[in-house]
């Protein structure tokens, strides 16, 4: 469960001059994918005290009034010469206002996108703005020369980095983030965080992984002694690891055969929110995304993802009744460059109207198009249920895009290891779990008890299954041990369509952790997930059985036997 604390903010020296600024959600922040975890958030901020001072990052408008009354308390606002912005988005302009009011003497710093972006966001072209396109550095005096390295992606255009030689901090704003709230400001046993810094790299980068890549090389001739992230605790401790495990995770998107081009602009926000849950799901299934951002790509940028591509998904915010400018660029070159035989998707929000939707599809299906999906059509923002049906339907239209490719290898003989293995029987028990208003279930064969004390299990989870981003650390599961008989297997062996219901038709109660219990299943286990492990094309996930009950004392357990090791 969620804890019920207020939101704060934490004040500490860090290194010399420099103080973190850790403005803390204990609740989820924001209805975005990254956020599922619903580990809370802290958004970072950083003082330097040099001969001159700078405020780095400072946070959205959840936090400004006590984050301004933070500051004002330690530091004299209004002798304040610089805010260093690693990225601006309108959810900043709160706070940049209110600071701006206290301290109309700053210079703000950014890259020459943030700078663009920043006028628009505080609705002012006088403003005092230092403009970092890589080689320029800002002299704070007492050895603080900062650098400055643009490290953009198509979600965060304007994205820049800083570097402090004088406490060898670079800070990172995005990169290296987790989305977790706590006590500890740096990664102190730095393992307990990995589940949570992958998956935001799942969330935010993967679908930038080409420019992951180019952002981890500029940056691997600087001496750094911690990142110092957005989100989350700072890396100290572990940065080695997480370097080199920011180097495999974008490897592994960047050396897939097949790639998806999502196109998208947003007006609001909520397109992009839409984006980046389908750009999960796809890269789920071990298909890569090219995402882009129309609105601030330059057509030859569009045109060569969409050639490469296997398949297009096209996104689009209705503004005035129609598609805006940038996307209707990008949608005439998919109809001059890429062939008819891609699978292609439209998406989109709204307030009051589609028809921004409706013209994307009436032009892909005229051009013979085929779709992967039907239109997803979001009225204002989107829920958790409508980000997971995104997922799912991001997953599904991988699936697709492998199929009509051809990518699957014909079926060969299993081979003396693939039948030796598969003699390996296991129960075959279904999965449930519920999040708020999403519920999931699984067929599963690959379980086994794993301890004694406490009483523990292990369930295999394919990284492509659309429970597996409700099954990290602190989530809650059943598993249900179905009786000998084909009913409830049958039922559970089907594909179901995103977004559709699993328990359609079945009985079932609701247990103490608030899963779904299968009434004709033999047993159940109550369970929470303690931990999981990366291994090949699955995931194991260590769970703890909390409670327990037999329904069937006459039953017996249904085993799966299979001929090859390779599929269930």
């Amino acid at each position: 469960m969620l804890e019920t604390k207020p939101r704060d903010v934490q004040v500490l020296p860090i290194g010399i001059d420099t103080t973190i600024v850790r403005s803390r959600s204990w609740a989820r922040l924001r209805f975005e994918i990254e956020y599922a975890l619903a580990k809370g958030t802290t958004a970072n901020s950083y003082f330097i005290q040099g001969d001159k001072t700078a405020l780095i990052d400072p946070p959205g408008e959840t936090f400004s009034q006590i984050y301004l009354e933070a500051l004002q308390q330690r530091f004299d606002l209004k002798s304040l010469d610089y805010v260093i912005l690693g990225h601006v988005n309108p959810n900043r302009a709160a706070t940049l206002k209110a600071l701006l009011e206290v301290a109309p003497q700053i210079t703000f710093v950014c890259s020459n996108p943030g700078a663009k972006n920043l006028r628009t966001t505080l609705e002012s072209e006088d403003l005092s703005i230092l403009v970092m396109r890589g080689d320029e550095t800002l002299d704070l005096g007492r050895g603080h020369l900062l650098q400055f390295i643009p490290t953009p992606n198509p979600r965060y255009p304007d994205h820049l980095c800083t570097y402090d030689p004088q406490t060898e901090i670079l800070y990172t704003d995005k990169l290296f983030g987790a989305h977790i709230c706590g006590e500890q400001v740096f990664d102190e046993g730095w393992e307990i965080f990995n589940e949570d810094r992958r998956y935001y790299f799942d969330c935010v980068m993967a679908p930038h992984a080409r420019q992951v890549e180019t952002a981890l090389e500029k940056l691997s001739e600087l001496a750094v002694r911690m990142y110092g992230v957005g989100h989350g605790p700072i890396v100290r401790y572990g940065l080695i690891e997480l370097t080199q495990a920011y180097r495999q995770w974008s490897k592994q998107q960047t050396s897939q055969d097949l790639t998806v081009a999502l196109l998208y602009a947003s007006a609001y926000g909520s397109t992009a929110t839409l984006s980046q849950a389908i750009a999960r799901g796809i890269t789920k299934a071990g298909v890569a995304v090219e995402s882009i951002n129309c609105e601030f790509a330059e057509p030859d940028e569009i045109r060569a993802a969409v050639e490469k591509a296997a398949g297009i998904v096209i996104g689009s915010p209705t503004l005035g009744g129609h598609a805006p400018t940038p996307i209707q660029t990008a949608l005439g070159i998919i109809l001059s460059t890429a062939s008819s035989n891609r699978l292609a998707g439209v998406f989109g929000s709204f307030g009051w109207s589609g028809e921004a939707i409706d013209l994307i599809e009436g032009k892909l299906k005229d051009a013979g198009y085929r779709f992967g999906f039907e239109p997803i059509r979001v009225k204002f923002k989107p829920t958790d249920v409508t980000l997971q049906l995104c997922e799912e339907t991001g997953t599904d239209f991988a699936h697709s895009v492998k199929r009509a490719k051809k990518v699957r290898i014909a079926r060969q003989p299993a081979s003396n290891v693939e039948q030796a293995v598969g003699r390996i029987v296991g129960s075959l028990c279904v999965v449930t779990t519920k999040h708020g208003d999403i519920s999931s279930a699984m067929l599963a064969s690959w379980v086994s008890q794993a301890t004694f004390n406490p009483p523990g299990l292990t369930v295999a989870v394919a990284k492509d299954r659309a429970i597996e981003s409700m099954l990290h650390g602190g989530d809650k599961l059943i598993l249900n041990v179905l009786a000998e008989g084909r009913q409830l297997r049958k039922h559970f062996m089907k594909s179901f369509a995103p977004g559709e219901d699993r328990f359609a038709n079945v009985a079932t109660e609701t247990s103490e952790n608030g899963c779904p219990i299968l009434t004709d299943a033999l047993a159940y286990l109550e369970c929470t997930v303690n931990n999981r492990m990366e291994a090949g094309d699955h995931w194991i996930v260590y769970a703890i059985v909390d409670n327990g009950k037999v329904l069937n004392p006459d039953g017996v357990t249904a085993v799966h036997h299979r001929k090859s090791g390779n599929h269930y």
